[in-house]
This record gives structure tokens, sequence and C-alpha cells, in this order.
């Protein structure tokens, strides 16, 4: 990677930098997720945890994921953007939300998952790799 990847909050109060690589990226039509997004799909992107640095004070709603996780969505308590999401699956990641990033051209989704919730009116690169819901995560 050339630079860091950074993002932030629509109002500033919120900043990030992640040192790493993406370990995957994508577009999730799960209802919760089309519920937290305000749109048809949430897209972002699973980065390490311990490479991601955030400054500010996030505020959490925790629910339950349609895979039966735990997810505890961060967003900014002030201007509301949504800036990641951390999943009981996946203790060692933190998903970025793509539409927070400095430079949102890095974000390049990978696959598309939960399509079993998809709304008709969402439209999604047919040619990414989709799944109904959640595809087997390699052993990390």
């Amino acid at each position: 990677m050339s630079k860091p990847i950074s993002g932030g909050c629509a109002c500033g109060a919120i900043r990030y930098e992640c040192s790493a690589e993406p370990m995957m990226s994508g577009h999730c039509q799960c209802r919760d997720c089309q519920r937290h997004s305000g749109a048809g799909h949430f897209s972002a992107f699973a980065v390490p945890k311990a490479a991601l640095k955030i400054a500010g004070q996030l505020k959490f709603y925790t629910s339950k994921a349609d895979s039966g996780n735990i997810v505890h969505r961060g967003f900014c308590p002030t201007c509301g953007s949504a800036v990641v999401a951390n999943n009981s699956g996946m203790p060692e990641l933190s998903a970025l939300a793509a539409a927070s990033l400095d430079d949102p051209s890095v974000f390049k989704p990978g696959m598309v998952v939960f399509t079993a919730s998809a709304q008709p009116w969402d439209y999604i690169d047919p040619k990414l790799p989709a799944f109904p819901g959640m595809p087997p995560m390699p052993n990390a």
C-alpha cells in the first residue's frame, strides 16, 4: 500500500487512519445494513483492527445481524455519519464505511453478500461474486 487509508465523518469530529491493506471489500444487502445505510446496501471494506486508529468519540449502536452475529455500528454522534462496524463473527476486523473515505476511489468492491434480502431497485454490478448469505470465511 502506497499510503494509509484515511477518512472520517461529514463534520470532521471523527477521523481514522488505517496502515494495512483491506482484507476484503463489498456490498452487504442484509436488512440491517439497509437500515444502517439508508440505502439498498452498505458498502465497506474490512481492515485489521490492530492497524486502525480512530480519533474522536464514536457512538455505537448494537444489534443482532442477519447472520446471527452481534454487530456494533459506530457513527458520529454530531452528524450521524456511519464510520465503522465491528462484527462478533470477525473479531479481528473492522469494517470501514466506503462513504467515509477521504478518497472513495480506493474502494473496490469484491463481492455482494446477503443478496437474498436485496431490494429490486438496488442495482449492483452483476459481474461481482454474489452470495445469498455470508460466504464461508477463510481461517485467519
